[in-house]
């Protein structure tokens, strides 16, 4: 089937492109011009079946010079960037476009499903929406590669496209920020620190998702009005932001309490900031005289102007709290008498005023941008979003151990688990102190405690929860409790434990069941229980397709203790933007999810460049927001039939198979970390200024120590992508030559969690491309490990074949033409970029360069670019 890119998005393409030769060409001449795009048509050459060899291009790029290398890496990664906005910005032509047509959009059609085929009654429908808890956590993973002030332009970019579609003139500007953007290091020269990284995601709240809010609840409460005759209460918010950005200190020695202390401050000043524009917005739209009894009685019957007299107090008071807090920041005492310190306070006034103009017969006024503002305050509130704490298991027990010995009680992490807990519990029911005043701890052990101490003295509404990483055992999440409550907190905290490898995974629910049995413990949930599924470690550990089933089977089993408890669970997802990590489609994979998992409660994690991706534009973010929404509504009303025992029984063999297959290479295959080190930009990649946190857990460590992220983000860089297939090559292939091809067809047609899988893996075998990788190894690898680099594409080319076999197509992506022409249309541009990074590397490991290390770290960022993810 043939499909052209949209003609509208072609035109933007490559007038954007033009305009970046333009602008090299005027900085670096036509001559260099001229071999871009001599390098470019030999890629395209390259990849013609006519003339399937890359000789010409390599002969190409190994005579460059040094000093063409940068500028060479620099044209292509800031192409792809361009090409990114471009299909973005088309993919919100094409909604506007649906919308222009009246097309239902997807949550019409569900409501109507639900109402008419479902059987579900509009009050049933209405009410499961304004219950609905869906908590998006922004995190700050380092998979976003592109400096603030880029991302800035891209989106004036964005805007000019727009300005575009309404015939607006606009090449003189797009000239002038492609000019800029060529004339701007695309390299971060430091690394951001952890409050640089809140203050980006603040920045996508205040650029894209404080428009977003207001629009999607408008479209919500419209279709809910037009499909069942009742709309959304104006105080609920089904979805909220939270946030890992300066609270999230795992493996992470720059994030300190006092820098969580600050994000905490940071957050709120930003919200109080952006309602008091918000309000100095609504005073010249509120100018009416006619006003409620209600609404009177609080100014008095002598004002002209009640409404702009009752928001000057309100934007008074948030003044007051923005310049409060920012004298706090820069260390000045101040006089928070005046704050508006709880939500309710700002919601009340905004109400009343709508109250009064409904009243008084000015509900077409009340719609408008005061209905946006109070959407906005029950959405973000005066705390922007809810700061997570999350930390290491170890490092707890390590706090414990120490004052144990302080005490002569001996060595608290060699105690039992039973004694543990009773030590635990009991210290939990004490009326007397644990912590003596003359104890001297560890600067580590220090650092936990001022963490427990700054979270015990912040508001209750600016924090979410405090997240355990490797957790195992119930005494992990007694001992947050505990040392929480000796540093004076005085409310029930969410603990939640984050089981993260396969094992943790499996031994989740039994840890989940033992904490509830005990009786104080229970109590203190009140009634809601949190629980985190890792996604990144737990792939990392047993490959894709057995982490994917330790993870289903771990949210069925937590569910029925749960539910056994009588406790809700509200499940944490932990993914990442790669499949390798738990990405791919939101939707989908939340209603892949075991029935009854989804009880109206989802957290997930966006992280890195997804969170631009997804939330980073208006429009886009609407349509993100729709799908999220809408997939956690039908979850929960219709959570589809359980799956059938055989389907587990099968999967349990098809995991088992897999994770022998994974391991076999990973972890038993001696040759695997030479291979991995020397064939990836592995070492190379920590040089790489992406983030606040190390790239490894422990310097000294191995592959096991390595984050996720970067463990993703390696074989990304030459499409091998290989933690997200391999041990699916095994589980798969065997069930086939045993004859079950059949079998595994009418698992892909009938049951949702193995069709998700398995076209997530279709997804990410379409960017694979076996000749890149094999010029890594050829290029970068001794013959004697090119073994095992051979033996590795083998397994790919056969995982293609698989997939085909069991989706019945002649080629991957047979479904979605638009995707795979997307991929093929960049190739051209990551082909130059990927045979540019072999030949640095190839330099910089024989005879290190500054210089080249800077067009090496270009080179991962175009990859990044054209791949759509880091990782």
């Amino acid at each position: 089937m043939s499909v052209n890119l949209h003609e509208a998005l072609r035109d933007d393409v490559r007038m954007l492109g033009d305009s970046l030769g333009r602008t090299i060409a005027s900085d670096l001449g036509d001559d260099f011009l001229d071999r871009v795009e001599q390098i470019r048509q030999l890629a395209k050459e390259g990849r013609s079946a006519a003339k399937p060899d890359h000789e010409e291009l390599l002969a190409a790029i190994e005579a460059l010079d040094k000093t063409d290398v940068l500028p060479l890496a620099r044209a292509f990664t800031q192409f792809l960037n361009l090409a990114n906005i471009a299909e973005e910005h088309h993919r919100v032509r094409r909604h506007l476009d649906a919308d222009e047509q009246h097309e239902p959009d997807d949550l019409a059609v569900l409501i109507e499903q639900l109402h008419q085929q479902s059987h579900k009654t509009p009050e049933q429908i209405t009410e499961a929406l304004t219950q609905l808890k869906v908590d998006l956590v922004l995190t700050a993973h380092p998979t976003e590669v592109n400096r603030r002030t880029l991302i800035q332009k891209y989106d004036a970019i964005t805007d000019c496209l727009k300005r575009l579609d309404r015939q607006e003139p606009v090449s003189e500007r797009l000239d002038q920020l492609i000019a800029q953007i060529w004339y701007t290091d695309e390299i971060r020269k430091q690394r951001p620190t952890p409050v640089d990284e809140a203050k980006w995601g603040f920045a996508v709240i205040e650029n894209s998702l404080w428009k977003a809010i207001p629009r999607f609840y408008k479209r919500l409460d419209q279709t809910l009005q037009a499909g069942l005759g009742t709309g959304l209460p104006l105080h609920c918010s089904p979805v909220r932001f939270s946030s890992w950005m300066g609270g999230d200190r795992d493996g992470n020695p720059n994030v300190t309490a006092r820098v969580t202390a600050e994000v905490l401050q940071l957050a709120r000043w930003m919200a109080a900031d952006l309602f008091v524009q918000d309000v100095d917005e609504l005073r010249k739209e509120l100018s009416m005289y006619r006003a409620s009894a209600e609404l009177r009685a609080q100014v008095g019957d002598q004002t002209a102007e009640p409404y702009r007299a009752l928001l000057g107090d309100l934007r008074a008071r948030l003044e007051a709290t923005r310049d409060g807090i920012e004298a706090q920041l820069k260390g000045y005492p101040c006089d928070s008498s005046q704050w508006l310190l709880d939500d309710q306070a700002l919601l009340e006034p905004l109400m009343l005023c709508h109250r009064s103009l409904c009243e008084c017969g000015m509900e077409k006024i009340a719609a408008g941008l005061l209905e946006d503002i109070i959407r906005r305050a029950a959405c973000f509130g005066l705390a922007l979003v809810k700061i997570d704490i999350r930390q290491n298991a170890e490092r707890h027990t390590q706090v414990l151990d120490e004052l144990c010995d302080f005490y002569n009680l001996g060595s608290y992490a060699n105690w039992s688990e039973a004694n543990k807990q009773t030590f635990l519990l009991t210290e939990l029911q004490s009326k007397r102190p644990l912590i003596p005043r003359d104890w001297k701890p560890s600067a580590e052990v220090q650092e936990v405690l001022d963490t427990c101490r700054v979270t015990a003295n912040a508001s209750p509404d600016s924090l979410g929860s405090y997240v355990i990483s490797m957790a195992s055992k119930p005494s992990d999440v007694l001992a947050v409790i505990l040392l929480l409550k000796e540093m004076g907190i005085g409310w029930n905290m969410r603990v939640v434990p984050l089981f993260e490898t396969l094992a943790d995974l499996d031994g989740g629910p039994d840890c989940i069941a033992a904490l509830l049995s005990i009786d104080w413990y229970k109590a203190y949930t009140e009634g809601r229980q949190e629980v985190m599924i890792g996604y990144s470690d737990s792939s990392k550990d047993a490959g894709q397709l057995a982490a994917a089933w330790g993870q289903y089977r771990a949210q069925q089993a937590l569910t029925q203790v749960c539910q056994q408890q009588g406790i809700h669970l509200t499940l944490f997802h932990g993914r990442g933007g790669t499949v390798g990590r738990g990405g791919g489609p939101s939707h989908t994979a939340i209603l892949s999810q075991p029935p009854g998992s989804v009880a109206g409660a989802l957290r997930v994690t966006e992280q890195g460049e997804m969170i631009r991706f997804k939330f980073g534009v208006p429009e886009i973010a609407v349509r993100n927001l729709e799908l999220y929404t809408g997939a956690v509504l039908q979850a929960t009303l219709c959570p589809g039939a359980p799956a059938e025992s055989e389907w587990c029984q099968y999967m349990d063999q098809l995991a088992a198979a897999g994770l022998r297959g994974y391991r076999s290479v990973v972890r038993e295959d001696p040759q695997f970390v030479p291979y991995f080190r020397s064939t990836t930009p592995e070492q190379e990649l920590a040089k790489l200024p992406l983030g606040s946190r190390p790239a490894k857990r422990r310097v000294d460590g191995g592959v096991e120590s390595l984050r996720a992220i970067p463990w993703i983000f390696a074989w990304t860089q030459i499409r091998l992508l290989l933690p997200a297939w391999l041990g699916s090559d095994t589980a798969l292939g065997e069930a086939i030559d045993r004859g079950e091809l059949q079998r595994l067809q009418q698992l892909y047609r009938d049951w949702a969690f193995f069709r998700t899988n398995i076209d997530m893996l279709e997804m990410v075998l379409a960017k694979t491309d076996v000749s890149i990788a094999a010029y890594y190894e050829k290029r970068l690898t001794s013959e004697e490990l090119g073994v095992l680099g051979a033996s590795l594409r083998d397994r790919l080319q056969q995982t293609v074949a698989l997939v085909k076999q069991i989706k019945q197509e002649s080629q991957l992506l047979e479904d979605h033409p638009i995707i795979r022409q997307s991929i093929e249309v960049r190739n051209p541009y990551l082909d130059p970029l990927h045979f540019l990074q072999v030949e640095l590397l190839y330099r910089d490991r024989n005879q290190p360069d500054q210089c080249l290390e800077q067009a090496l770290m270009v080179t991962m960022a175009g990859i990044s670019a054209g791949m759509r993810n880091t990782g």
